[in-house]
């Protein structure tokens, strides 16, 4: 096979993989769609709970409660086909891997897929009825609190984002040791400025009252130790990266689920060298 074939048929296994991705999102939405009003009314259920009696959210524009759910369907389809889109990244990826990467990307792939959710899960049901109790009670006398819905979705997407990121923080640290980046005992140097750091984090990223900053902070810490634990306990410095980098740029990767930058990077360096036995069938 020449180096332009083999080429065409990476990236017609690429058009096919994500063309299934697609489907499956969209058959999982189609089945949502009945839904939508339901899913948003679940999802505001935290600042429903804490606004005062009588109290109630708004649309401000005329499209805004037809489009709202509509997103919010849209979130909850991806939610769920995301394990069968994991899949078919995998099945695109998994020929170009040494055997070595395999064993340690797999599992780092999936622990932050569920680290994503656990966040996404601990800012719904821990951080909100926090942070809608605080901003409610610190209305002014007079002041009625009515949301926008296309807001709130907002700042909940945003809320969420914040969350499931710092919960990749052990995928992190481990990576960083596995790699030979750093050492556990330095990143046990470290720990005074990493905790300064998560406060710093929460600070920006939660509403200005010390509780719901500590509630994103502390996790960030605890997340933190517990990355230097898992690091130690599989052995320190036992990986050893390729020259071609591919494990490092796909942890990195995986905080966005679905990046598949680094494979074209790969398939570029095989065509520089003219190598392309290690991908195929």
């Amino acid at each position: 096979m020449s180096t332009s074939e083999n080429l065409i048929s990476h990236l017609i296994e690429l058009r096919t993989r994500l063309l299934n991705s697609a489907v499956a999102l969209l058959l999982v939405f189609i089945c949502l769609f009945p839904w939508a009003s339901d899913l948003y009314s679940l999802l505001a259920r935290p600042l429903l709970a804490k606004l005062p009696k009588g109290g109630q959210m708004i649309a401000t524009d005329v499209t805004t409660p037809f489009f709202v759910p509509l997103k919010v369907a849209m979130m909850a389809a991806f939610l769920i086909a995301l394990p069968y889109i994991l899949y078919q990244l995998w099945r695109f990826i998994a020929p170009g891997l040494y055997l070595n990467e395999k064993r340690w990307i797999l599992p780092l792939l999936v622990s932050s897929v569920i680290l994503f959710f656990c966040g996404m899960a601990f800012a719904y049901f821990a951080v909100f009825p926090v942070v809608f109790g605080f901003i409610t009670a610190a209305a002014p006398k007079g002041v009625a609190v009515m949301t926008d819905i296309d807001k709130y979705l907002s700042f909940v997407l945003s809320m969420f984002v914040a969350f499931g990121l710092a919960f990749q923080v052990p995928i992190a640290v481990v990576l960083l040791v596995k790699t030979g980046m750093v050492t556990t005992a330095k990143l046990r140097e470290v720990r005074p400025y990493v905790i300064v750091g998560a406060f710093v984090v929460g600070a920006i990223f939660t509403p200005p009252d010390v509780v719901s900053q500590c509630m994103l902070a502390m996790p960030l810490w605890l997340l933190y130790e517990a990355g230097i634990v898992v690091a130690g306990w599989t052995g320190g410095n036992q990986f050893d990266p390729r020259p071609s980098g591919l494990f490092l740029s796909f942890g990195f990767g995986a905080f966005a689920d679905l990046d598949l930058n680094f494979h074209f990077s790969l398939v570029a360096q095989q065509l520089e060298r003219g190598d392309f036995a290690r991908w195929q069938r």
